[in-house]
């Protein structure tokens, strides 16, 4: 079973068709690459995924359970992680993982041991008392990841897990990263930072105006953009720019 299944998705805001289409399948235990320029869907599939926004047309699966149909089933199975988490300013981070705990079932003492291995892995130990307001950016960051985790989701969705983070940090963040994967954990991981993606994706999807152009290993966006030892970052701008260049005129 897939852990991730778009067919067909379609999402419109009025007239505007934002999501034309996608297909899209992302195998359990994958650490999946979804890329884009600004504006061409990511946020949208995101949030449809995750739950927090309904498609117009087509299906999505996430953990073989239908978004639509049920989609208390799907959020007990995921973890999110926005660019730009909202959390509590006047809890301590303590405080906070205690009450995302609670929402998950967990009780104080059970959410505060779920979340000392990742508190202490991403150097917030010395944090947790404080209140949220003194968190820089990064730390937010970090908080929002360890309190996504609380309930050990089947599947993490992440945007920009790298935004804010300093090198030391963005170190420890792909380790985790990388320790979920191993443990059977799917991350979809949605990225402007295509270093980021290369070293950490096993298949990677790119989207552009709604619509996916392309998706596979490294070795088959090689081949489909005829980029037979190009970086990422030279596929990625080639698709895109072809893509753009073959839109008709309006």
């Amino acid at each position: 079973m897939s852990a991730i299944v778009c067919r067909d998705l379609r999402k419109s805001f009025g007239a505007f068709e934002v999501l034309k289409g996608i297909d899209l399948e992302v195998q359990r235990g994958e650490l999946f690459g979804f890329l884009g320029p600004n504006g061409a869907g990511k946020t949208t599939t995101i949030r449809i995924v995750t739950g927090l926004l309904l498609p117009s047309s087509g299906t999505v699966e996430v953990a073989g359970w239908d978004v639509q149909k049920d989609p208390y089933e799907v959020k007990r199975r995921v973890g999110y992680v926005p660019d730009r988490a909202y959390l509590y300013d006047k809890l301590t981070g303590g405080e906070l993982i205690e009450f995302v705990g609670h929402l998950y079932g967990l009780e104080p003492a059970v959410a505060r041991a779920e979340a000392r291995p990742i508190v202490e892995l991403l150097d917030l130990g010395g944090w947790m008392d404080e209140l949220v307001e003194a968190y820089s950016h990064g730390m937010r960051q970090k908080l929002a990841m360890i309190v996504s985790l609380l309930h050990r989701p089947e599947v993490l969705v992440i945007d920009e897990p790298m935004v804010g983070l300093d090198p030391r940090s963005a170190r420890r963040v792909k380790t985790l990263l990388r320790e979920l994967v191993d443990r059977g954990t799917t991350v979809f991981l949605s990225t402007h930072t295509l270093e980021v993606a290369e070293a950490l994706c096993s298949r990677i999807a790119i989207i552009q105006r709604g619509r996916i152009i392309a998706q596979g290993t490294m070795d088959e966006l090689r081949s489909e953009s005829m980029h037979d030892d190009g970086s990422l970052e030279a596929i990625f701008l080639r698709l895109t720019e072809e893509e753009r260049e073959g839109d008709p005129v309006p």
